[in-house]
């Protein structure tokens, strides 16, 4: 199972950074796509703007650029051509029914993305209906998300990162080590078994779902334990996204410490830029710093799971023979990550600001639908009977008391860095 893992992720990220540029590319060169229009206050802007002739040509342009991009990675990641085609018009049909409805104009007063939208659709239609497995299969979430977390980087300057990020990697040092730790013993002590110890300790502490794979890569764990563990992230991190921005906007936390906070605890990439969309720009830049730098101790963490395990878990000679070498700590780095800064670099220091102000809406909404997408996908692929399927439920409460303590560690330390 391992070597499969290794081959995918590596592959799916250096993808996404192949396809984020692409699309940058495109969209500087040769092709500036239109921003479709979604606001309406009633049933006569509806079919006048949003449903207007006009508008729907560019849905239609979008849709076909969308999937031929979509297309490429999956061609390129690996995965089915046929079931990419045949899922992806439905994940973009039922994301444009989210996108309609947050373009509501009392919708966006109270402050709904199209995210949540996309998140509550898919959710219905996946535990409400029973999907067949390749149509599951065939949906790029991680794709989606990585390709709108590399597009967010045209609209973060470098300075930004420089100054959140060494905070940021202040903040994940401190996290990732500490609620790592408190995961850990708490699954000692609650008997849950070696392989579901070291996945939630990491999935809990450093990045989720990436973390949890890249985890039981790294120990050769069992398949059902880590489809166990994701869905306890995935689910998770639903709540948390929807609750934490409410909660922090409650107690009037400055945007800063918010974005610090949810970047430095929920678990999903994804949910982090939906979580801090809901705050503001601010929030949505810091959470997705603070994030990366959690993301970039993953290929430490993977070194350090990986050398532990093989000299104190496993003495087969398999094993004893693979013995990690620094090289893991590249492999298992997340490459969007690279994407991300390149992009903002790019933005930053070559593109001069009047054609930065011309694509910037036109990569804005692309940023956008691509989260959308994934949201939608996210909603189909995560089934709330998946957490209950599993006999004990020690892993469970392992996993939400880490959870609770991480939010409360995470929320003390982004006051202390980024508090004015």
């Amino acid at each position: 199972m391992s070597t499969q893992t290794k081959q995918y992720n590596v592959h799916e990220d250096w993808t996404v950074v192949i396809l984020g540029f692409l699309i940058i590319g495109i969209s500087l060169f040769v092709f500036l796509p239109e921003v479709p229009a979604f606001s309406w206050s009633n049933s006569t802007d509806l079919t006048t703007k949003v449903f207007a002739f006009e508008n729907l040509q560019i849905l239609l342009i979008q849709f076909l650029y969308l999937i031929t991009i979509g297309t490429l990675g999956a061609f390129l990641i690996g995965k089915s051509v046929k079931y990419f085609l045949f899922t992806f018009p439905i994940v973009y049909f039922l994301t444009l029914i989210a996108l309609v409805l947050a373009g509501n104009s009392a919708i966006k007063s109270i402050n709904l993305e199209a995210v949540i939208f996309s998140l509550i659709i898919g959710l219905v239609i996946g535990n409400f209906f029973k999907l067949p497995e390749w149509f599951r299969s065939a949906l790029s979430t991680e794709v989606f998300v990585k390709i709108g977390l590399v597009l967010l980087g045209t609209s973060v300057i470098f300075s930004d990162i420089l100054k959140a990020g060494s905070l940021g990697l202040i903040q994940a040092l401190v996290v990732v080590l500490s609620v790592w730790y408190f995961a850990f013993w708490l699954c000692r002590k609650l008997k849950v078994d070696d392989e579901l110890t070291m996945m939630i300790s990491s999935a809990v502490s450093i990045c989720g779902v990436s973390a949890a794979i890249a985890t039981s890569g790294a120990i050769k764990g069992d398949s059902k334990k880590l489809s166990y563990v994701i869905s306890m992230v995935l689910v998770t991190a639903i709540p948390m996204m929807i609750f934490m921005p409410i909660i922090a906007k409650h107690f009037h936390f400055p945007e800063e410490v918010t974005g610090a906070w949810l970047g430095g605890s929920i678990d999903t990439s994804g949910a982090v830029v939906a979580s801090g969309t809901l705050v503001g720009e601010t929030a949505l830049k810091i959470s997705t710093i603070v994030k990366f730098s959690q993301n970039v101790l993953l290929g430490v963490a993977a070194f350090a799971i990986s050398v532990y395990w093989t000299y104190t878990h496993n003495k087969s000679e398999e094993a004893v023979a693979s013995k990690p070498t620094l090289s893991v700590i590249w492999e298992r780095f997340p490459k969007f990550v690279i994407g991300f800064i390149v992009a903002s670099l790019v933005f930053s220091f070559l593109i001069t600001p009047e054609v930065r102000d011309e694509v910037k809406d036109s990569l804005k909404n692309l940023q956008g639908i691509w989260f959308a997408l994934a949201f939608t996908s996210i909603g189909l692929e995560t089934n709330f009977k998946d957490l209950l399927s599993n006999n004990s439920k020690k892993p469970l409460y392992a996993f939400l008391i880490a959870q609770l303590f991480n939010v409360i560690i995470t929320l003390i330390i982004a006051f202390l860095l980024f508090g004015k």
